[in-house]
């Protein structure tokens, strides 16, 4: 330790309650900082899961285009068994075929419009929550049955319970009417009132055969172990599916493998507005933050200005003898720097080990399991711990330490030697 650090950590001492007491509301903040960041992350982690899991999933095969424009014919073939074949490839079963139309759906006494699912019953729980939020009956287990599985509203709505038949009247993807009849075996809550008034779902088998699709379906779903993942899952697909699309198509004696241009898409392009939501939520909750930091940047440079007032005739002294205005603005910085240090080591290491056990025991507050219960979200929220929310919080409040003892610091360049001897 040179003479300037060995000088700075002695000054600190001169006054014990006054360094304590900076030091202390600097681990303090440091503390509520990893804490709140590591619980921000983990609350953006769980809404991002629980978004993706209802519908969405984490990747997604389509057609070019059918994002922006999904109409029924901007499909691709074989969908089912380029599924199985991905399923297969990846060794993971968190992968689903679809289909999806626009129907409209009556019971005895009233019509509605809504959106129609055709899903893959053995396979879909593994990629969307909403088979785990029926309220009553069962879900699929054929995928060619003629059954559906309804919302609790549009069940309102239509004035229908387990058991009863619907009519769905729609457009073909050939352009001819698609009619059928089905039974109602499992009404949903999920929640979202939007969801559970316009979507129902049947078994992919009997969707493709009443709505004329030739084995043809609209998306495969997959949803990858960790959210971290899902790049490294992205990149592993793309490589996967072109060799497939080859050894379809060549199957079927057609010259040009890519004629499907299928696309992968992953959740920031399926849901964009995810994504805006969350920046939104980030930059009010910094605003909060930076209230916390400015705080403890101005105790800061209290302290550090008290320090140089009172000590004016010592720095008089100092600087007669030959001493640089330079090198009594370096000690002043170097104090702070020592307390800043012990601040943010405290405070990291504090609020790493409490954002690191809540990461197991979870964190909740009065009303949350109410709340989560009806939206199928988890009842406690848990801190996701990274050495970015470990050190982002702490390292800015160490740098404004450091930039509010430059006021102090620069004093000292405006001192004069004698006048400074005759301070009081």
């Amino acid at each position: 330790m040179n003479i300037t650090l060995q000088m700075a950590w002695r000054n600190l001492w001169r006054h014990k309650r006054r360094t304590w007491l900076t030091v202390g509301a600097m681990i303090f903040s440091n503390l509520l900082l990893v804490f709140m960041i590591s619980l921000q992350f983990g609350s953006y982690r769980m809404m991002i899961d629980n978004t993706l899991k209802s519908y969405t999933g984490h990747l997604q095969i389509q057609r070019m285009g059918y994002n922006d424009n999904p109409k029924i014919r901007n499909s691709f073939t074989d969908i089912i068994p380029l599924a199985n074949t991905l399923r297969k490839r990846l060794s993971n079963n968190k992968v689903a075929a679809r289909g999806v139309a626009f129907a409209m759906i009556s019971s005895k006494q009233r019509t509605y419009g809504l959106q129609i699912i055709g899903v893959e019953p053995a396979f879909e729980p593994a990629v969307s929550t909403l088979p785990g939020l029926l309220t009553s009956g069962r879900y699929f287990n054929d995928i060619d049955a003629e059954e559906i599985i309804i919302g609790r509203v549009l069940a309102r709505n239509l004035r229908v319970n387990i058991g009863d038949e619907l009519t769905l009247l729609g457009a073909g993807r050939d352009g001819s009417i698609a009619a059928g009849v089905v039974s109602v075996t499992g009404i949903f809550d999920s929640g979202i009132n939007d969801i559970d008034r316009l979507m129902a779902q049947l078994p992919l088998g009997y969707f493709q055969s009443l709505f004329n699709m030739n084995g043809q379906g609209h998306n495969i779903v997959i949803n990858a172990e960790e959210l971290t993942q899902v790049t490294l899952l992205k990149n592993t697909v793309s490589k996967i599916l072109p060799h497939e699309l080859q050894a379809s198509e060549s199957q079927r004696g057609k010259p040009n493998a890519n004629e499907q241009q299928l696309v992968i898409l992953d959740w920031n392009q399926l849901q964009p507005g995810l994504k805006q939501a969350i920046q939104a939520d980030m930059i009010s909750a910094w605003f909060m933050y930076g209230v916390l930091i400015i705080l403890v940047a101005f105790s800061v440079l209290n302290t550090q200005l008290m320090s140089v007032l009172e000590r004016t005739r010592e720095f008089g002294t100092m600087m007669a003898l030959g001493v640089k205005p330079g090198r009594l603005g370096t000690l002043v910085i170097s104090e702070t720097f020592l307390m800043s240090s012990l601040g943010l080591i405290f405070g990291a290491a504090l609020g790493a080990a409490l954002s690191y056990y809540l990461s197991f025991v979870g964190f909740s507050y009065p009303g949350m399991e109410e709340m989560a219960g009806r939206f199928n979200l988890p009842d406690r929220m848990y801190p996701s711990l990274s050495w970015l929310s470990i050190f982002l919080g702490p390292g800015i409040v160490f740098f404004c330490s450091l930039l509010a003892s430059a006021y102090p610091a620069l004093r000292l360049f405006f001192l004069q030697p004698v006048s400074a001897m005759k301070a009081v």
